[in-house]
């Protein structure tokens, strides 16, 4: 019997900290918005949790946004005789258990978390509808990503930083970044 932890923020720039899970065999986690249940991290641990497991987790918004993901996954776990235990909301359930106030409590819960996220994305397209009146907002095409990997393969085959940046189409000081953070340097 395992405990797993599953830990969840919703972007690259926020760091997982502040969700302590205590002691647990192996932690799961995501940079991805709880919109929805397409997540790498949370299909690995339904799929890495077997029967007498249990699942901690920081607070109910960390696994789902939506009422109806929510329930489902607490109903898939719990169908693998997993348990799960919400920690902030201090609420645990399991196979067999039917607590009906813990029941409440998760719907109840789990319909603010959704409401909240409705909130945010409401300010958001408040924020850019007021933006564009002012003509300060741009929507801009989103970089692509750059491959790593690649600037350092450019570089150990002896490429100057000037010649990476040009075959690469970026900056030569993203490729000293890079470099970098890639190799310590």
């Amino acid at each position: 019997m395992a405990t797993v932890g599953y830990q969840r923020v919703s972007s690259a720039g926020q760091n997982t900290e502040r969700q302590d899970l205590g002691d647990v065999d192996k932690t799961f986690t995501e940079k991805l918005s709880g919109k929805d249940t397409k997540r790498p991290q949370l299909q690995a641990m339904m799929e890495y949790v077997r029967n007498g497991d249990s699942v901690v987790v920081h607070s109910i918004d960390r696994l789902a946004r939506d009422l109806r993901d929510l329930q489902d996954i607490v109903t898939t776990l719990n169908n693998k005789g997993v348990a799960i235990t919400f920690l902030s909301e201090k609420l645990t359930f399991g196979a067999g258990v039917d607590d009906a106030l813990a029941k409440l409590q998760l719907q109840m819960m789990g319909a603010f978390a959704e409401f909240e996220r409705n909130i945010i994305r409401k300010r958001q397209a408040e924020g850019i509808a007021k933006a564009k009146e002012r003509g300060v907002y741009a929507n801009r095409e989103r970089k692509p990503t750059i491959d790593y990997s690649m600037v350092n393969k450019l570089s150990a085959e002896g490429l100057s930083t000037y010649k990476i940046a040009a075959q690469m189409g970026i900056s030569r000081m993203s490729v000293h970044r890079i470099l970098h953070q890639t190799q310590g340097a």
